[in-house]
C-alpha cells in the first residue's frame, strides 16, 4: 500500500516581499506527488501576482470555503482568502494591510492544523515590522503561534542549514539584555527542547554543544563568569536527564564541530551567535523551523528581500527545504542523514 505524502499547507507570507514569487517557484519545484498534497492559503489575487514575476503559473483547484478542502482530491488547491488587492500595496514596503493578511492566512492555517485539517505549514517570509503595525501584540510570529495553539511550555526557533541545527536560548531581544536573562533553568529548558526536536526529527539520541557567552568561554573566569555560574551547571543537569550534551564551548570554533560532524546542534546564548554561522554556510538554503509547537511549521531562514521584489530573482531553495523539512517531520522520517562534503575545507 503506498503511503501518501502528508497533507501541507503553504501561507502566502508579507505580499510586499518575495513571498507571492516563492509560492509561484516552489510549486513548480514540489513533486508531483507533494503538489498534489499541496492547500495553499493566500489570496488568489496575490498568487496571480506572484506567477507575472516568474512567468510560471500551477494549475489549483480553487475554493472559497475551508469546508470545501479535500485532502484527496489529487490536485494543489488554492484557499482563496479575500484579504488583500494587490493595487493597495506598495511593493518592497513595510504595509499594514500586507501585515493584516499574514496574521489572518497564517492564522487560519494554524486552526485548519488544530482540526487535523492539515499536517504541517510551511510559510513565506514575513515582515515583523508591518506584523506590529497589525497589531500583533507580542514579539514575533512565534509567540504568536504558541498562544494561539495554546502551548503553555518552551517554545522557540531553530535553524537548520544541510543538517546542522541550531538552538537558542535567548532570541529577539537587544544583545545588552541577553546575560541578565540567563539562568540555568533557561538554558536546561532550551536543551531539552533541542533534545525533543531533534528525536521528534528522527535523530536516535541527537548529540548537542552549548554554546558559550563569552569569549574564549570565559577564560576560566578572566573575562566572564556565566559560563561557570549558569551554562556549565545546566550542561550538568541536562547530562542527568540522559541528554548526549557538552560544553560550553567558545563560539569561534563551535560551528566547526557542528559543521565537521562532531554534533547535531548547537545551542547558542543569543540571536546572531548563530544565525551568522548558520547562514555563512549557505544562506539560500537555510529553514527555520518553530520548535516546541505541536504541528510542523517551518520558512526560509531569510527575510522578505525588499530590494529584489519584482526581479524574479528570489532563490527558491531554502522554500523548498522548509517545506520538505515539515514534511518529513509530520510524516516522522528520519532528518538525521545528511551530506556535508560541500562544507569540506
Amino acid at each position: 500500500m503506498t503511503t501518501l505524502p502528508p497533507f501541507i499547507g503553504i501561507v502566502q507570507g508579507d505580499a510586499c516581499g518575495i513571498g507571492p514569487e516563492l509560492m509561484s517557484k516552489l510549486l513548480q519545484k514540489l513533486t508531483a506527488a507533494e503538489r498534489n498534497r499541496v492547500l495553499i492559503i493566500s489570496d488568489q489575487r496575490i498568487m496571480t501576482a506572484g506567477n507575472a514575476v516568474t512567468g510560471q503559473e500551477t494549475h489549483c483547484k480553487r475554493l472559497n470555503e475551508p469546508t470545501e478542502i479535500d485532502r484527496e482530491c489529487g490536485q494543489p488547491q488554492l484557499l482563496d482568502i479575500r484579504c488583500l488587492d494587490p493595487a493597495n500595496i506598495v511593493p518592497g514596503t513595510v504595509s499594514v494591510d500586507a501585515g493584516r493578511a499574514v496574521l489572518k492566512t497564517f492564522g487560519l492555517a494554524i486552526d485548519l492544523a488544530q482540526s487535523d485539517v492539515i499536517e504541517g505549514i510551511c510559510f513565506m517570509p514575513f515582515n515583523k515590522a508591518a506584523m506590529h503595525l497589525a497589531g500583533i501584540g507580542v514579539a514575533d510570529e512565534l509567540t504568536w503561534a504558541k498562544k494561539r495553539l495554546g502551548v503553555t511550555g518552551r517554545a522557540s526557533e531553530f535553524n537548520v542549514i544541510d543538517g546542522m541545527w541550531n538552538a537558542r536560548v535567548t532570541s529577539h531581544i537587544p544583545l545588552k539584555d541577553v546575560a541578565e536573562k540567563l539562568n540555568i533553568d533557561g538554558i536546561l529548558d532550551a536543551i531539552v527542547l533541542a533534545n525533543q526536536t531533534l528525536t521528534r526529527a528522527g535523530y536516535n539520541n541527537p548529540r548537542i554543544a552549548v554554546a558559550a557567552l563569552n569569549p574564549h568561554a570565559g577564560d576560566g573566569g578572566t573575562i566572564g563568569t556565566e559560563e561557570i555560574e549558569i551554562i556549565a551547571p545546566a550542561v550538568e543537569k541536562a547530562k542527568l536527564q540522559s541528554i548526549k550534551v557538552d560544553g560550553p564551548f567558545p563560539s569561534d570554533t563551535l560551528y566547526l564541530k557542528v559543521r565537521d560532524g562532531q554534533f547535531d546542534c548547537a545551542v547558542s546564548m543569543y540571536h546572531d551567535q548563530g544565525q551568522i554561522a548558520i547562514k555563512l554556510l549557505g544562506f539560500d538554503q537555510g529553514v527555520s523551523v518553530l520548535a516546541g509547537l505541536p504541528v510542523p511549521i517551518a520558512t526560509p531562514a531569510h527575510g522578505t528581500a525588499f530590494d529584489i521584489v519584482g526581479t524574479n530573482s528570489a532563490n527558491v531553495n531554502a522554500a523548498l527545504n522548509a517545506f520538505r523539512m515539515v514534511a518529513a517531520m509530520a510524516q516522522g522520517r528520519n532528518l538525521a542523514t545528511r551530506d556535508r562534503a560541500q562544507f569540506r575545507m
